[in-house]
């Protein structure tokens, strides 16, 4: 790996993290309150838009979401309810067996029951390890990115194309892998929380910073 230090980009980013930290935190309170004082549906719509994202646009899939919540299709549609609502999101109908799947899983008694299950585990590894495992059509990108959206993966990297691109411009990784087995995520997650503490920048903010970088703003 290249000497960080002498990186040209890297003075770049930390002038960036200086006008978006604010940002960026007040992001980060808003995913804590998801949690806090979210209901259980606000929690399972967050699952849901993770798993829409994979190969689609973030704003796309969560505008879905939110007219989907509106209308009680999130909960009560059947698949194809849901797919009618996936204008602009690839994969769509594999994407609507994923939610419909993905609820039936957390339903109790008629409603879903998301954060007992999630409190049962002893901290969010756990929790992610069962989640990729349990969940289809959730890799460790997609429960990283769930569980950083409910304030409990702030540890985690959400290794997309967008951080991916910078971790190798920043010369943090040699290249983009093809594919992404279970192994080499945990080694590039592992090599950017060590970037993380090198230059002072939480896991967390540095993920929401690269993601503006490419994208001009701070989403979720």
């Amino acid at each position: 790996m290249q000497d960080i230090s002498d990186s040209m980009n890297l003075g770049d980013l930390k002038r960036l993290y200086l006008i978006r930290k604010s940002e960026i935190e007040s992001r980060f309170a808003e995913f804590k309150r998801t949690w806090e004082e979210g209901r259980d549906e606000d929690i399972f719509a967050e699952l849901a838009f993770c798993l829409l994202t994979p190969q689609s646009k973030a704003k796309i899939c969560w505008r879905a979401i939110e007219k989907m919540c509106k209308d009680n299709v999130l909960l009560k549609g059947n698949k194809d309810e849901i797919v009618g609502y996936l204008r602009g999101v690839r994969f769509k109908n594999n994407k609507a067996v994923y939610i419909a799947n993905a609820r039936e899983m957390f339903m109790k008694n008629g409603k879903v029951k998301i954060k007992e299950i999630l409190r049962s585990f002893k901290d969010p590894r756990e929790i992610r390890d069962w989640l990729v495992k349990n969940v289809k059509g959730m890799g460790y990108k997609e429960a990283s990115h769930f569980l950083r959206n409910i304030g409990m993966g702030e540890d985690f990297a959400i290794l997309d194309r967008h951080i991916l691109k910078n971790l190798k411009v920043l010369g943090i990784i040699d290249s983009i892998p093809r594919s992404m087995t279970k192994k080499r995520y945990m080694e590039i997650e592992g090599r950017m929380r060590g970037f993380s503490r090198e230059i002072g920048i939480p896991m967390s903010h540095l993920d929401l910073l690269f993601w503006s970088k490419e994208t001009g703003e701070v989403f979720k």
